[in-house]
């Protein structure tokens, strides 16, 4: 037991893992009608799939090929704990399942009574949970659609912050069952929570990583009972954790955490993209940065689109405290598959959010962000809240284009005489991709049939597409990452890789092409730093 007011740090390796309705909550399950569609299309047939067979998901989880589908991952039988966490489903979240069929009705409608005349007389047919939320569309092809008045639906009974909590617990090891299909059941290490992701609660746990503050404090703020107390105790360390020296060179530093994860740093600025982050205060056979790596304070946090791998609660809700402005792509479609990320964020807490347009610039000090528009890796959906980032600090230039798949080079040779050549390419490789289904099968009105799905990808650039974006920028380095190799990935991406993989042979070649002409050229996989001048030249090398 601490002595009481004894200053206590949070242990490096404390997760604070966000939840909806006890499911690991992602973006689409903070904007109203993304998450009503997938409790339908995804949460319930995943219990209900679980409910009649425990057996078989228990075997389906063994095979690697079964990777990321949707199969519940637990020891032993928890059917009776999936029968009640069902029951209180379609207790709790009866707006939401409502509103799901209310979609649902919409789109049969629209697609029975809409043949090119006007869509006026068709308000009255509008479900009336969805009456005066809509707005009945055309495309230019005569093709009906809606768009959602989504501000309105934040501000509705249809948002539930009340069904955000948190769960904590100490990560020993990398393993997690995959989150989009095994919900978090009640474990005797495991200590809940009902704190929605507003809550500032969050925000004073997370600074005790490097804060002191006394015990009593804490217990008190989070009003624990005399039966948690032992697990929340296990959460708190008197150890100091190591210092964090903030760069103050004057060059520029990079540094890979994984993933799309990367940090650029000067004395003056700190600019972190996409950040998912590993923990610290565990065994690890790969090497990494931590969250205990990354300085007190960040000017700018960049979000390429809304993935569950560019956009992690549960790193982004811990950093929020730290976090001046995080920049996200404009949207404002009112699309269904293109929820508007401001406004999620907005409604979990953070205040400082600031949205890029495609060619639009952020200018600071000597530094200046650009966003550049990409395509691909959306299963060619409509969605614009989507957008890579130039970065240029005095000459020297850095150009992360994450997920996006080069589809059509003269895309980036229009840019590139907008911006003229790149000094550093960081570029996805991912060039296989899970179908459209994968992630938003939930969404669809009508399924696809196989051969359709599987030709739709989240996909990102093979060898052709990453040549030509590197030779239109006359690039003098490429950095291949945002593969989800890194085992801190798995638990949201279900990737492994083999040498046979063929994201592997793809980037592969790549690297080879661009090393013959000189360029310097590597694929990322844990952790990586590079000093460079501001003037172009590379200063010094650390290898991870």
């Amino acid at each position: 037991m601490f002595d009481k007011n004894q200053k206590v740090y949070l242990k490096p390796n404390v997760v604070i893992e966000p939840l909806f309705d006890q499911w690991y909550a992602w973006s689409h399950l903070i904007s109203p009608a993304t998450a009503a569609k997938n409790i339908t299309g995804r949460h319930l047939k995943i219990m209900d799939s679980y409910i009649m067979a425990p057996k078989i998901h228990a075997e389906a989880v063994k095979n690697p090929k079964m990777l990321g589908g949707p199969f519940m991952d637990f020891e032993g039988d928890r059917s009776q704990d999936v029968k009640q966490m069902k029951a209180n489903t379609m207790a709790k979240q009866e707006d939401l399942l409502a509103l799901a069929k209310a979609i649902d009705d919409l789109d049969a409608m629209l697609e029975r009574e809409a043949h090119g005349f006007s869509l006026e007389p068709l308000y009255d047919q509008v479900p009336d949970l969805l009456k005066g939320y809509v707005e009945l569309v055309y495309d230019l092809n005569n093709n009906a659609s809606y768009r959602l008045f989504e501000s309105l639906l934040y501000n509705s009974k249809f948002y539930k912050p009340s069904s955000q909590t948190i769960a904590l617990w100490l990560a020993t090891d990398d393993e997690r069952p995959f989150v989009l299909s095994t919900p978090r059941l009640d474990e005797k290490n495991v200590l809940p929570f009902d704190i929605d992701f507003a809550d500032a609660r969050i925000d004073a746990l997370a600074k005790m990583k490097r804060e002191a503050r006394a015990y009593d404090e804490i217990k008190a703020l989070y009003e624990i009972t005399s039966d948690q107390e032992a697990l929340f105790e296990s959460f708190f360390t008197t150890e100091a954790p190591p210092s964090y020296e903030p760069y103050t060179g004057d060059q520029v530093r990079m540094r890979y955490f994984g993933h799309a994860c990367i940090l650029v740093e000067t004395k003056d600025v700190s600019i972190l993209l996409d950040p998912v982050i590993s923990y610290y205060g565990y065994q690890q056979s790969i090497d990494r940065f931590s969250d205990m790596d990354l300085p007190d304070q960040i000017d700018y946090v960049l979000i390429t689109h809304n993935h569950q791998d560019h956009i992690l609660l549960e790193t982004l809700l811990p950093l929020r405290h730290k976090i001046k402005n995080i920049v996200v792509p404009r949207t404002n479609t009112g699309a269904l598959q293109d929820p508007n990320l401001k406004l999620m964020f907005n409604h979990i807490g953070f205040e400082n959010v600031v949205e890029i347009d495609e060619m639009e610039t952020i200018k600071f000090a000597d530094c200046i962000i650009t966003g550049v528009p990409f395509v691909g890796e959306h299963c060619d959906l409509n969605v614009r809240a989507k957008i890579c980032h130039h970065v240029q600090i005095e000459d020297f230039s850095m150009l992360f284009v994450a997920d996006s798949c080069n589809i059509e080079n003269r895309l980036y040779e229009h840019i590139q005489r907008e911006l003229g050549d790149i000094d550093v390419v960081f570029l996805g490789m991912e060039c296989d991709g899970a179908p459209l289904s994968w992630l938003y099968g939930p969404l669809l009105t009508q399924k696809l049939d196989r051969a359709r799905d599987q030709s739709r990808r989240l996909a990102g650039s093979n060898f052709e597409r990453g040549r030509g974006l590197v030779e239109t920028f006359n690039s003098l380095e490429l950095y291949v990452y945002a593969m989800g190799q890194e085992p801190w990935l798995e638990f949201i991406s279900s990737i492994r890789y083999t040498d046979e993989s063929n994201p592997i042979v793809q980037s592969d070649r790549l690297i080879d092409y661009c090393t013959g002409k000189g360029i310097i050229a590597e694929r990322l996989f844990g952790e990586k730093e590079i000093l460079y001048n501001k003037h172009k030249t590379k200063l010094e090398e650390v290898m991870g």
